[in-house]
């Protein structure tokens, strides 16, 4: 009922986390310490990462109340889960984000959105139609640190730019390689 300075169960989102690696447990956490936010559900190919998420969720609670699934349409399906925050493998990405917003679900999804324009505008016409609440992480491209960064090169404080190396995590894959080099302005 809200009493005490409690929220009431109609005043708090209730949370669904597809792909609980790493990244997706450092998105779930957090969630689990606000009082206006319940995790209630938990979805991962991996048993050993979806057991791991459920049992750090119902341990906080001191409770059962997050279920765990395997597959993704059943997390979705549910009625009485607002929003979906997706940290699964890259190429899964708009699948999961379409699936949830079709289902009626708000959608919070890690980057990179998607494998290609098509399908990151296919996902927003679905958003914008049915006025879903819409994000991806971009949050290092706001941080100072990388803001930082970026206006050195851009005032040519470090020199003239020859070469920039990319890694990416291991479950990019072979989309992109372990490491990709890009020459310069057509200097290698």
């Amino acid at each position: 009922l809200g009493l005490d300075g409690a929220v009431a169960p109609s005043n708090r989102v209730t949370l669904g986390f597809i792909g609980v690696g790493n990244m997706g447990q450092n998105q779930l956490r957090p969630f689990i310490y606000q009082s206006d936010v319940q995790v209630v559900a938990v979805c991962d190919p991996n048993r050993w990462r979806r057991e791991q998420a459920q049992h750090i969720v119902n341990g906080e609670y001191d409770k059962q109340v997050c279920a765990a699934y395997v597959d993704f349409r059943e997390l979705v399906a549910r009625r009485d889960i607002d929003a979906v925050c997706i940290a699964s493998l890259d190429s899964w990405h708009v699948l999961h984000a379409l699936a949830a917003v079709r289902a009626g679900k708000d959608v919070y999804v890690q980057k990179p959105l998607g494998m290609s324009i098509d399908e990151i505008k296919m996902l927003r016409e679905d958003a914008n139609r049915d006025s879903r609440v819409f994000q991806f992480g971009t949050q290092q491209r706001s941080s100072q640190e990388f803001r930082f960064a970026c206006e050195l090169v851009r005032n040519g404080r470090i020199g003239k730019l020859r070469t920039i190396e990319v890694g990416v995590h291991s479950g990019a894959g072979s989309r992109t390689g372990p490491k990709a080099i890009r020459p310069v302005d057509g200097v290698a």
